[in-house]
């Protein structure tokens, strides 16, 4: 684009191109001229000028595409979750509805949406759309997916409620605290598209390919949860107990979780389909749980990453090839 318009002379609409020796004279001619004839050259400056700024940002971009989709991912979800954060902690004198706190998790999608269009274009986000809705294997897949949460807690629940002699503890099952009006069915479909989808076209998505390029499953999905419990940081001091053990135990919960969405992401050929849905299951099973239940469904989390990492290796983390995107793609 630079190239053609620096080797074609510009000229006043009607008028024949000008030669080298016109132009010449038009710069140094009369003052009305030289008004006329600058104009399009200081359009054409400021167009090399916009050119060069657009492309030595896509080379930033290109460059650092992960640290790119963080920072763009983290600006995102904390324009959400920051104002809560200080409203909860008595730092600002309004407050905001709890749904708001759902909105955050546009961050990741948009993140992810906007670094995939930037690095690969419109058939990056084709294929994008289609590990969305594909998966490689069989529909045990699927049901594991689906399924697997919820049998943790109604195992953990079942077992609790026997022990205390009551059934308080299969309560909680699919209550979402930010719309509490929501039955079951409609919090799992609200945590399915929000934290399931919106997040894991993000961490899964376009997050973990990238880190899996150079570098083992296990290391990058420990690398990934890390990144990932200190996005949630804003939301630690209003939706969870300001106590740096539970803190802790979050952040073990996170990574064992990152550890079995790693397995379903490797093990389905890329899909973000399936640990997406795995994703939303687990918090319709954990948000409004008995603590007990959540721990137990947690402490399900934690030995399931244990078995995936004892029986495929930290290489992989499943029984497929991990699942890359190289800088040659990109």
């Amino acid at each position: 684009m630079g190239g053609a318009l620096a080797s074609t002379p510009f000229s006043l609409p009607g008028s024949p191109p000008p030669t080298n020796r016109n132009l010449s004279s038009r710069l140094s001619g009369r003052r009305g001229s030289r008004r006329t004839s600058t104009l399009p050259l200081v359009s054409m400056i400021e167009g090399f000028q916009e050119e060069a700024a657009r492309g030595s940002g896509r080379r930033r971009l290109l460059k650092h595409p992960l640290l790119a989709f963080y920072v763009l991912a983290c600006a995102v979800t904390w324009a959400f979750h920051i104002p809560l954060a200080l409203a909860a902690v008595g730092a600002v004198g309004w407050r905001l509805p709890a749904w708001v706190h759902v909105l955050g998790a546009l961050g990741p999608l948009a993140a992810s949406l906007g670094m995939t269009w930037a690095t690969r274009g419109p058939a990056g986000l084709r294929d994008l759309a289609r590990r969305a809705t594909t998966w490689q294997g069989g529909w045990g897949w699927l049901a594991f997916a689906l399924l697997s949460p919820g049998a943790c807690f109604l195992a953990s629940g079942a077992a609790l409620s026997l022990f205390r002699g009551d059934m308080t503890a299969l309560r909680g099952f699919g209550y979402a605290a930010e719309l509490p009006q929501l039955g079951w069915l409609g919090t799992w479909l609200l945590w399915t598209l929000t934290f399931g989808f919106c997040e894991e076209m993000g961490w899964r998505g376009f997050m973990l390919p990238r880190l899996q390029q150079g570098r083992g499953a296990y290391a990058a999905t420990l690398l990934l949860g890390l990144l990932w419990a200190f996005w949630h940081v804003p939301s630690f001091f209003y939706n969870m107990p300001v106590n740096p053990m539970v803190w802790v135990a979050f952040l073990i919960s996170i990574l064992a979780g990152s550890v079995v969405m790693t397995w379903l992401y490797n093990s389905t050929g890329g899909s973000i389909l399936i640990p997406a849905l795995w994703h939303g299951a687990f918090d319709t099973a954990v948000a409004g749980a008995d603590g007990m239940v959540a721990g137990a469904v947690n402490a399900c989390v934690i030995a399931g990453a244990i078995v995936i990492l004892r029986r495929y290796g930290p290489d992989a983390l499943s029984p497929q090839p991990k699942q890359v995107v190289s800088r040659g793609q990109e």
